[in-house]
């Protein structure tokens, strides 16, 4: 009963930890505001303003959400606690396997949900849209840009984030040669901004008949989805429109109407474009929402006082400042060059199994530490 005494110990010691990440949560608070906001929905004419009854009822779900996985993981704690108690009770020992399972698993989650506090910037709990476009290289660049498609839609299937299409361009024989994607829950941009920047793969290519290995790169960008809460002063006079036929792998990404939109800022020469959407109304809507975006992420990432400031082209991601490097021959490894994390299991990162690197990063930032 040894390992169970210890356990115990163990476990009973981790109440401290969920006192304090209540009030690092501030739950409390949390529910304050909740009775407050029900209130405001009983007022005369509340649901009259659409606009701000649908930001009322968000808020409240994005709280009650938090106290709810507060609640559980306290819970699990309990009943871990209790089944511990029993077991040393009764003098059972069959159960130490099933009770150390559950112990690990409220430890991983309990990290998680430590690792969640430190998401505190301003746009952190924002939807993400993620930007990827294939390096030099030809079709085995664009290939690798697809496979990290792929990874990045597996990686928000896993955290039940919902994932929006919203540009596609095919690759000349495979792959693709640039994407956009809108990622939707959660504190999506908190965590997805850590993968922002250049990824590089090693292996031997499959479009190379000599079989020799080739190194490929790949670049992701990342920016908040911007709501209409903050002001993005745009001239329209500012905008060039395009109209273009859509056209996507095999016809399964996109409608191939005539709707597709590109809308180039003149003043800074970026270009945003949308084609997966019904209509050419639709399709503007989305650009539009991608280059409010991308203002605000480029006027916060070099420290302007406003939108105005930007000049010209932005600097775009050198090729040689990679992130991360993906290895799958002579031997196979993923390794973050910021944070010297590394997994071995180069098919389950493939898969979206990339919490560890975001993790990593997230608490480097918080100590300091980022390469």
């Amino acid at each position: 009963m040894i390992i169970l005494d210890e356990l115990r110990v163990e476990m009973t010691g981790y109440r401290k930890e969920i006192e304090e990440l209540s009030d690092v949560l501030s739950i409390n608070e949390a529910k304050e505001r909740i009775e407050a906001l029900s209130a405001e929905t009983a007022k005369d004419g509340f649901w009259d303003d659409l606009e701000n009854s649908q930001k009322v009822l968000q808020e409240t779900k994005a709280l009650e959400r938090k106290i709810e996985k507060f609640n559980k993981l306290r819970d699990k704690l309990e009943d871990i606690i209790t089944l511990i108690e029993l077991s040393i009770e009764e003098d059972d020992e069959s159960s130490v396997e099933e009770i150390t399972a559950e112990a690990d698993d409220f430890k991983k989650k309990l990290e998680e949900e430590k690792l969640s506090t430190l998401l505190n910037g301003e746009y952190d709990n924002s939807n993400a849209i993620l930007t990827f476009h294939a390096g030099a290289g030809g079709t085995e660049a664009q290939d690798w840009a697809e496979m990290l498609y792929r990874m990045y839609n597996r990686w928000a299937e896993r955290h039940d984030y919902k994932v929006t299409l919203i540009d596609y361009l095919d690759g000349d024989e495979a792959g693709m040669k640039s994407a956009s994607l809108l990622i939707e829950g959660e504190n999506a941009y908190g965590y997805m901004k850590s993968e922002s920047g250049v990824h590089r793969l090693v292996r031997i290519s499959p479009f190379d008949s000599s079989g020799r290995r080739h190194t490929s790169f790949a670049a992701l960008e990342v920016m908040p989805e911007i709501d209409d809460s903050i002001e993005v002063e745009i001239r329209d006079e500012d905008i060039e429109m395009e109209v273009y036929r859509s056209s996507g792998a095999g016809g399964q990404k996109v409608n191939k109407t005539s709707s597709a939109v590109r809308l180039i800022h003149k003043p800074t020469g970026i270009v945003v474009s949308c084609q997966t959407q019904r209509s050419q109304y639709q399709n503007k809507d989305y650009a539009m929402k991608m280059l409010r975006s991308k203002l605000v992420e480029i006027k916060e990432r070099e420290h302007l006082e406003k939108i105005e400031d930007i000049k010209g082209i932005q600097r775009e991601i050198a090729w040689g400042s990679q992130i991360r490097s993906y290895v799958f021959m002579p031997y196979t490894l993923v390794k973050d060059t910021r944070t010297g994390f590394e997994n071995g299991n180069i098919q389950a990162v493939m898969d979206g199994d990339i919490d560890g690197f975001i993790n990593a990063y997230l608490k480097s930032l918080s100590h300091g530490t980022l390469k």
